[in-house]
């Protein structure tokens, strides 16, 4: 028998209401400072402890690899963005990029040089650094700069040969979408978070279709810092589908998982650890609404930071100290007589501050 169990219940309530004084008090104390908060953080809770941790590892890894993987460079992709905002500036500048065009050109040579780097990205950087040196004053710049560029994209002969260059565009140029804001909002109707699926297999192929789509969400300098783990066996499904909370009664019949996860590997100093998560977001959205096109729905599933859960996470799919879970998706063809939530969204009126 413990001291719980026979305690008066008048005793109890009194116990549970001074215990969450004694937590608002806490809390209002070290609120007062940051200082304060960083004590909080450092002796009375751990909440934020495997994020601390993700974020150093990240910052590491950027620095011994510049952000370089397998196939793609994230120092590279960084670094082309920040030059095609700088050809689209009006006026142009005569010179610009002179910060960061020699660590630029010596990702593009690591790269080149690189067997199984990604063709398109590649192509990408080397229309774009051309694109550069064509438009900015050449005898202001370090000559042996475009000797190297040029030696470089010499050496990649198997880059993709079209006659669309990679550049920047003008706005009259970019694709029309035939899709009226009436259709859009059908779509946005349309998908719902669905729980009861048909026990049927989900095509591969519908699959890359929906994520090529995703990737097309805007991403803070072009990075695309997530990956997409997909379970499409059925008891691996389960097993993914089963680690975070709010999916029981329906896990079991969930017959594709996605674990969207993203790099903080990609980033090297602590103020963009947040952009995992924006980017990562962004593209999961775009991700639903490229499902429901090809006639798949979705449910995403909240990933609270839950110590235990985290765990059961890095050890199911082996993720690295850098990476961090965002969120998981359930997918499948939605099943007739299954129900959905009506879940009423709040008015424009309640959403819009218009800043005065």
């Amino acid at each position: 028998m413990n001291l719980k169990s026979i305690l008066p219940k008048p005793l109890k309530r009194f116990i549970i209401l001074q215990r969450a004084r004694g937590q608002l008090l806490s809390l209002w104390f070290f609120s007062r400072t940051r200082f304060l908060s960083s004590l909080y953080y450092c002796f009375f809770s751990r909440q934020f402890a495997r994020e601390h941790q993700a974020v150093l590892n990240g910052r590491l890894a950027f620095a011994r690899e510049q952000g370089m993987g397998q196939n793609s460079s994230t120092l590279l992709r960084r670094n082309i963005h920040r030059i095609e905002k700088g050809l689209i500036m009006q006026p142009r500048k005569a010179l610009f990029a002179l910060g960061y065009i020699n660590a630029t050109i010596g990702a593009f040579e690591q790269a080149a040089a690189n067997k199984s780097h990604d063709q398109h990205e590649l192509k990408w950087a080397g229309d774009v650094l051309s694109e550069y040196f064509n438009s900015v004053e050449l005898d202001k710049l370090d000559a042996q700069l475009k000797i190297r560029f040029d030696g470089a994209r010499q050496g990649s002969p198997d880059l993709p040969k079209t006659d669309q260059q990679s550049v920047p565009y003008t706005f009259a140029s970019k694709i029309q979408a035939p899709v009226s804001s009436e259709a859009f909002l059908a779509l946005c109707t349309q998908r719902r978070s669905v729980r009861w699926f048909e026990s049927k297999a989900v095509s591969r192929e519908l699959l890359e279709q929906a994520v090529n789509m995703a990737a097309l969400a805007p991403s803070a300098c072009n990075r695309l810092p997530y990956q997409f783990y997909i379970a499409d066996d059925k008891a691996q499904s389960q097993r993914l589908i089963e680690i975070p909370l709010g999916t029981q009664g329906f896990a079991q019949n969930v017959p594709c998982t996605i674990v969207v996860t993203a790099d903080l590997a990609n980033y090297p100093t602590e103020r963009d650890r947040h952009l995992i998560y924006i980017d990562g977001a962004l593209a999961a959205m775009q991700l639903m609404l490229a499902l429901e096109t090809l006639g798949l729905s979705s449910c995403p599933i909240n990933w609270p930071d839950i110590e235990r859960c985290e765990r059961k996470m890095v050890k199911a799919l082996d993720l690295p100290a850098t990476v961090r879970p965002i969120m998981l998706m359930a997918v499948g063809y939605g099943h007739a007589d299954g129900k959905i939530p009506f879940s009423h969204k709040k008015s424009a009126q309640q959403l819009i501050h218009y800043v005065h």
